[in-house]
């Protein structure tokens, strides 16, 4: 059997805390000045949303987003008619396609009112181009649904969607292929994670130190991986004082413009163009947006008005 050999590192940088949305805390590694994007990235948030904040009603076009909740409860609404909740360890994959307008917005649940902020990542993934027009989708995967590892003692890995060390995801959660890992490596541990070759990587240290390519970096680093290589290889020194988390995620590089304006991600300007035409005149795919307004968008008038 061949050495197993890691990707390098083509970047790294620690993601930097800013507003977002209204009044909605983030960290932005995708999607900013130094990556813009990586395809088929075209964003990546860490996000913290209080009680009195979130992300009222907006459009999309062009693109899919992937949101895990990490602790609270998060609720979505689109003018589909879709509506639910997201708690800790679930996730939801939309397909925003020909054009959706939804809100999402946090939600303080009896069952745990301990937790007031929600946490989580937010992830934007470009659609290839013979699938920008489609129609919008939800796929809602419950925590109890994504398979968790130990391929050794101190390494253990909830395979959200892709291949780890043989256990396979759900399928057919988004257009564009995407692995996704949250991967927890205590003290000593050690992991390597093959990776598809056609697929652009990165790792995002959610809590702790690790170490990669014999350099040790903190949390809220974003490491962008080079294209070469078999995989990762992910650890955590043995005199470490805590545990580490990380996401390690991939997809299929798209070779494809990406025009990206607010919400809207296409692959022209004259397209981007037309869909800022069509929102606002409620037609070719936003027709529903007419007269429509969120039940949970209506918390933020009423904090508004308190």
């Amino acid at each position: 059997m061949s050495k197993f050999t890691s990707r390098t590192i083509h970047k790294a940088f620690t993601a930097i805390e800013h507003t977002e949305g209204v009044g909605a805390r983030v960290r932005r590694s995708i999607g900013i000045i130094g990556m813009f994007n990586f395809t088929p990235f075209v964003a990546f948030d860490h996000f913290y949303v209080s009680p009195n904040a979130g992300f009222p009603d907006h459009p999309h076009r062009g693109q899919e987003t992937i949101t895990y909740m990490l602790k609270g409860y998060m609720d979505h609404e689109d003018f589909t008619g879709s509506a639910g909740t997201l708690g800790p360890g679930d996730l939801q994959f939309m397909t925003a396609g020909r054009g959706i307008v939804h809100a999402e917005m946090p939600r303080v649940a009896p069952e745990d009112s301990s937790t007031s902020v929600a946490e989580g990542l937010q992830l934007w993934v470009d659609l290839p181009e013979n699938l920008k027009n489609t129609e919008p989708r939800y796929r809602d995967l419950r925590k109890e649904e994504i398979p968790t590892i130990t391929p050794n003692p101190k390494v253990q890995i909830k395979v959200i969607s892709g291949i780890s060390h043989g256990t396979e995801s759900v399928k057919d959660l988004a257009y564009t292929p995407v692995w996704f890992f949250d991967v927890t490596i205590q003290p000593g541990g050690r992991v390597e994670q093959p990776l598809p070759l056609e697929f652009n990587a990165f790792v995002y240290i959610l809590a702790g130190e690790v170490e990669v390519a014999g350099k040790v970096y903190p949390k809220y680093t974003n490491l962008f991986l080079g294209s070469e290589g078999d995989g990762v290889v992910v650890g955590v020194r043995e005199d470490a004082q805590e545990a580490a988390q990380v996401a390690i995620i991939a997809g299929q590089r798209l070779e494809q413009p990406i025009i990206q304006h607010g919400p809207f991600v296409l692959s022209s300007r004259d397209q981007v163009i037309q869909a800022l035409r069509d929102y606002d005149g409620r037609k070719n795919g936003f027709e529903r947006a007419r007269g429509w307004r969120s039940e949970i968008g209506r918390r933020m008038t009423r904090h508004d008005r308190s």
